[in-house]
Order: C-alpha cells, then sequence, then structure tokens
C-alpha cells in the first residue's frame, strides 16, 4: 500500500534497483521495520509461555529447551532485521547506494536465514516430544518435524542462492505450525491424562 504495489526488492538484485527503491520508497520501509520489530515481541512471548506449557506437561528432555533458545534467536533476530529496516527508511541525505545495498544483505541475514533458523528449531522443540508423548496428532508433530528440517536446511541460501525458496516455507508453514499447535496443546497434565482415559 505504501508503495504503490512495488514489492520490496530482494538483496540478490541489483545495487541500482535496491537502493532505487529504498530512497523512493522511505515510508513503505519505515512502515515494514516498525511492523516486522512488532512482530518479534509476542514471538518471544510465544516461546517463553510455550516452554513453560511443555515443562508443565511433565516433558523432561532437551526438547523444550531446544525449541525456548530457538524462540527467543528468532525474535532477537527478527527485532534487530526490523531495527535496521526502519533505519534503512530513514531521511538521511547523501547515502551511498552500495552501503544501502549492503545493509540490506545484513538485513535478509538477520531477519530471512537467522530468523527461520532459529524458528526451525522453535518448531522442533516442540515437535518431537510432542511426538513422542502423543501430546497432539501425531501427524500434526511430523508435519512440524519435515517443517524444522526445512527450515535448517534454509541456512544453505548463504552460499546457493537459490535455496532461498526455504525461507517462505519455514517462514509461513512454520508460523501456521506455531498458531496450530499452540491451540492443540494440552494445558496441564490433567488434560493429557483425562484425554488418554477416553
Amino acid at each position: 500500500m505504501f508503495a504503490a504495489g512495488t514489492f520490496f526488492p530482494s538483496p540478490l538484485g541489483s545495487t541500482d534497483a535496491v537502493g532505487a527503491y529504498l530512497v523512493g520508497h522511505r515510508d513503505a520501509v519505515t512502515a515494514t521495520g516498525f511492523l516486522v520489530f512488532a512482530a518479534s515481541v509476542p514471538l518471544g512471548i510465544y516461546a517463553a509461555t510455550t516452554y513453560a506449557r511443555l515443562l508443565r506437561l511433565g516433558v523432561r528432555v532437551p526438547g523444550p529447551t531446544i525449541a525456548f533458545f530457538g524462540g527467543i534467536a528468532a525474535s532477537v533476530l527478527l527485532s534487530i532485521s526490523g531495527l535496521l529496516t526502519w533505519a534503512l527508511g530513514q531521511p538521511v541525505e547523501g547515502q551511498s547506494p552500495a552501503l544501502l545495498h549492503t545493509l540490506d544483505y545484513i538485513v535478509y541475514a538477520l531477519g530471512g536465514v537467522g530468523f527461520v533458523g532459529g524458528l526451525g528449531l522453535l518448531v522442533a522443540g516442540i515437535a518431537v516430544p510432542t511426538l513422542v508423548l502423543g501430546l497432539a496428532p501425531r501427524w500434526l508433530a511430523w508435519v512440524g518435524l519435515v517443517l524444522a528440517g526445512l527450515s535448517e536446511l534454509s541456512f544453505f541460501a548463504l552460499v546457493a542462492p537459490p535455496l532461498a525458496f526455504l525461507l517462505p516455507i519455514g517462514r509461513f508453514l512454520g508460523l501456521a505450525w506455531l498458531l496450530s499447535i499452540g491451540f492443540l496443546l494440552p494445558r496441564s497434565r490433567h488434560d493429557v491424562a483425562g484425554r488418554d482415559a477416553k
């Protein structure tokens, strides 16, 4: 909306194209940075509450800690990415297109590869104990493990750019999975026992 229908350019594009977009659509870049930073906060809260819920359910394996670490890492990397994106949208005179392009690569590394890698650990840390202990439907746990694996493979996009297609898979499907499992995880051990008795 702010950019009149044009999309944020990939840092893999030319320096001229990236620089022209960042300079010509400052409002869109600033709004994007603000929204990305804002999105990082509930992700950190989600990681902390899910960690506490898994412990309350009696999960005493590394999964909850891995999930907590991955969720906090994803939240922090996303927040830094958002703040840097916001900075890219500020009206600084005489900005070098090369510097803007370099900063855009940093935003991509943090908010793309780094974020999805952390998100994959969050998903894996929940999916493994969910599968082993039967805390949610097994098929959903298996979907989570597949998404976690694809998210971790996205690291290779740093050295093999064509693998960047894994980033939106990990980002959007991973977030959808977290939303689903958040509703389906039992709230207490009593709920697990009651469900097993049925």
